[in-house]
């Protein structure tokens, strides 16, 4: 095969790059407008990389000698960055009562932990392996997987295993997030739970992977009012990414600037300090519409947060309270709920999303030499894949990563 290349995208109505200049992150200053090219096309090459982008006649100048292991005609379409997909946990479901009141009684997370532990490996990785297919046809194509229903090393590490097993075996990408400190073993204090995390889990995560075994992108603390107080979130989190203000006013977020946190997520009773401390520290907000939509909890204030320069992702926060696959309803939500932009929204669930993950330099945008994962819509402007709510699935034609066809309809 000359030139060693896997895809050519040919003659799209818009490429949507997203960035264009090597960006890490977007903020509302240079979210005015996205870039898009009009009439181009794009190649990616055998390793997954992106190799050109631009006018659809140049491109075919430029690679007029080459062959492709597949060409797909976008005539019409348009071409997008693969969505970037927060998927937290499985809860049982709430009706009615606050996640706070579910939780003290013993349900939510308790609930789910029971159930996790009596789960087999294989139970676990078929009832994963389902759920990501349905997030791969939604568009996305990289994913953030927590453990934090085993809450004991053993089933933590059970839940990691199959974590890391769907990264091996699947097409999707996965990012991996500890999230041992997701609630207080029964029988245990805070500082107990805490001095067990950081005594036993974290040196055992560290020991496999240096051996090869499992690898953990993240940390992430679950910092609440009656489950992990600030000093306890202080001593596990080590500065990496970990979860911030649920439902009170905890303070996590000026925590997390001054501990140089990846990321924060929901921030539904974020301060005004707290959100100035994260624009200034670069942390990102992960902002999760469903979440607040379902639970009835007040929206976050994105609008104040991209107002003052913080890096606002969006995320699903998947699981039976914020039942979502879809990251494009997502961002309708946002726009709709949160009154971001669709430009803003789309940012956030792409580059801005990658950013909080560690990974915006080799995804989150259509660029040469990142990885070519990206999705074909059938439409001539972008913006529907977030104004028709619900038509996504309509939409969404071809979903591809690392130049590889994983899904078309």
């Amino acid at each position: 095969m000359a030139g060693g290349h896997r895809l050519l995208l040919e003659n799209a109505r818009q490429v949507v790059l997203v960035c264009a200049g090597g960006e890490r992150f977007l903020t509302r200053d240079a979210l005015r407008s996205l870039a898009v090219l009009e009439g181009a096309s794009l190649v990616v090459g055998t390793d997954g990389l992106i190799k050109a982008i631009g006018p659809a006649d140049v491109i075919r100048r430029q690679f007029s000698g080459e062959t492709f292991e597949e060409i797909i005609d976008c005539s019409g379409k348009c071409i997008l960055p693969g969505i970037y997909l927060f998927f937290s946990k499985t809860l049982q479901v709430l009706a009615g009562a606050t996640y706070m009141e579910i939780h003290q009684a013993g349900g939510g997370i308790h609930f789910t932990v029971e159930r996790t532990r009596q789960a087999s490996e294989e139970e676990l990785f078929r009832s994963f392996q389902q759920r990501l297919q349905c997030m791969m046809r939604a568009g996305t194509t990289l994913v953030e997987c927590k453990s934090g229903y085993g809450l004991d090393l053993e089933t933590e590490l059970k839940m990691l295993r199959v974590i890391e097993r769907a990264r091996r075996e699947l097409d999707m990408g996965i990012s991996t997030t500890y999230c041992g400190a997701h609630s207080v073993p029964k029988g245990k204090t805070a500082t107990e739970a805490a001095d067990d995390i950081i005594n036993n889990h974290l040196p055992k995560l560290k020991e496999l992977s240096r051996n090869g075994g499992n690898t953990v992108d993240n940390i992430d603390v679950f910092c609440e009012k009656g489950v992990f107080d600030l000093d306890s979130t202080r001593k596990i989190s080590q500065k990496l990414n970990f979860h911030g203000d649920e439902l009170h006013p905890m303070k996590a977020a000026e925590l997390g600037a001054e501990l140089g946190a990846q990321a924060i997520s929901h921030l539904e009773e974020v301060s005004d300090e707290g959100i100035v401390a994260m624009a200034t520290a670069r942390c990102s907000a992960v902002l999760l519409p469903t979440t607040a939509y379902m639970l009835r909890l007040k929206q976050p204030r994105a609008r104040k947060m991209l107002d003052e320069g913080v890096i606002v992702a969006l995320g699903s926060d998947f699981n039976p309270n914020a039942y979502c696959f879809s990251m494009p309803m997502v961002m309708h939500l946002a726009c709709v709920n949160m009154r971001m932009s669709m430009t803003e929204a789309l940012a956030a669930a792409t580059i801005n999303a990658a950013y909080a993950l560690g990974k915006s330099h080799t995804h989150g945008s259509l660029e040469v030499g990142k990885q070519g994962d990206l999705i074909i819509i059938n439409s001539s402007q972008w913006e529907h894949l977030i104004y028709q709510f619900g038509g996504h699935y309509e939409l969404i034609e071809y979903v591809i990563a690392k130049g590889k066809v994983i899904y078309k309809t």
